[in-house]
């Protein structure tokens, strides 16, 4: 049944060739980012992005709540991509949450529009890395980054989800409403956990020669 589901998903985002191409033009745009950056993505980087992506996409599937037209309260699956965003800078947060997006895509695909789709997964969870740019300010970067998340998810629902906004009452209202009602939460869980992590211990003991 699982197997089926992934086919599933795959071919429903197969349906919609523009979006492919959206995707893929974002992708050229991040490693034309990191090319002029100079990021340097040797293995061990990959490997903890890969380790990043795992944990994110588990405590993504952990849900403390789901809402109906979409978006949960989660056991706070921003933080390995926000703390890839303080370890490892600004350009790999981007990356680590732009590949999160799509493993978000993958597993459940709900498309409408190529601008919808860009707005749902992979810029609100690239939006994250902004977080590198505070590395001595943890807490305000975690709050910036996961608002600037917010934006995008509430530019989206203005656009393409304003059909379910309740008679008489305006799609911006409702989308901030709806939209801030699960990613408050999920931001209040992340803030908590990140305000605990030793962020300075943790960069010493993975860049620590053997």
């Amino acid at each position: 049944m699982k197997g089926f589901s992934f086919i599933k998903n795959i071919s429903e985002i197969f349906s919609h060739p523009v979006s492919l191409i959206a995707l893929i033009g974002v992708i050229i745009l991040i490693f034309v980012l990191l090319h002029t950056r100079k990021v340097k993505l040797d293995t061990k980087t990959i490997a903890y992005i890969g380790v990043a992506l795992a944990l994110s996409t588990i405590l993504s599937l952990i849900k403390l709540y789901q809402f109906p037209q979409g978006g949960s309260v989660t056991l706070g699956a921003m933080v390995p991509i926000l703390l890839m965003a303080f370890l490892y800078g600004p350009e790999v947060g981007f990356l680590t949450g732009f590949l999160y997006g799509i493993i978000t895509l993958i597993i459940e695909p709900y498309i409408l529009h190529p601008v919808q789709v860009l707005f749902d997964y992979p810029l609100p969870f690239m939006a994250l890395g902004i977080a590198g740019y505070f590395k001595d300010k943890k807490l305000l970067g975690t709050i910036i980054a996961i608002f600037l998340r917010f934006v995008c998810h509430v530019i989206s629902g203005v656009v393409f989800f304003a059909q379910y906004a309740p008679k008489g009452m305006s799609p911006l209202i409702y989308s901030i409403g709806y939209n801030g009602s699960y990613l408050g939460i999920d931001a209040i869980i992340c803030i908590a956990i990140i305000s605990v992590l030793p962020l300075k211990r943790i960069y010493y003991i993975i860049n620590k020669k053997s």
